[in-house]
């Protein structure tokens, strides 16, 4: 049903091939067409919130972004706006000319943080690039540069 389709999707209910499954169960339990169903529901769905779930946002760092640091830190953390999936995350750091490493993210610490060691880093301007898993399912990239004084 394409109005039940479009109601679930405005709203947040339903990833694409879910529909089919929610429209079913709402006649199903209301033994009225999903269309029906929808059409009650669609204006109190416009204007009451729906938690959702939400992509993983980079909320700070250490070092922050466009950083010029003193002194070279011996750790990088990265924060985010929810939990991670921690063994499924990557973080790369790029040295100016260019030569990648790839980081070893730590175990333990809280559900959405992403910390790894870095390695002893000279003066320079360095990328980092990550990836992670979010709680919704999908997977989130960013990066950000900081620079260590000469």
């Amino acid at each position: 049903n394409p109005v039940a389709k479009a109601v679930l999707y405005r709203n947040g209910f339903a990833e694409p091939g879910h529909t089919e499954f929610l429209a079913r169960l709402a006649e199903e339990a209301t033994g009225r067409p999903a269309r029906a169903v929808m059409m009650l529901w669609s204006p109190a769905l416009a204007v009451v919130p729906v938690p959702v779930a939400a992509h993983s946002l980079l909320l700070g760092s250490t070092p922050a972004p466009d950083a010029v640091v003193a002194t070279p830190p011996a750790r990088l953390t990265l924060r985010f706006n929810n939990r991670i999936e921690k063994p499924l995350c990557r973080v790369r750091l790029i040295e100016a000319g260019g030569a990648a490493r790839e980081l070893t993210p730590l175990t333990g610490g809280p559900a959405d943080q992403l910390a790894a060691t870095l390695p002893e880093l000279g003066a320079g301007a360095y990328r980092v690039e990550w990836q992670v898993l979010s709680t919704d399912g999908h997977v989130v990239t960013g990066r950000f540069s900081f620079a260590v004084k000469r």
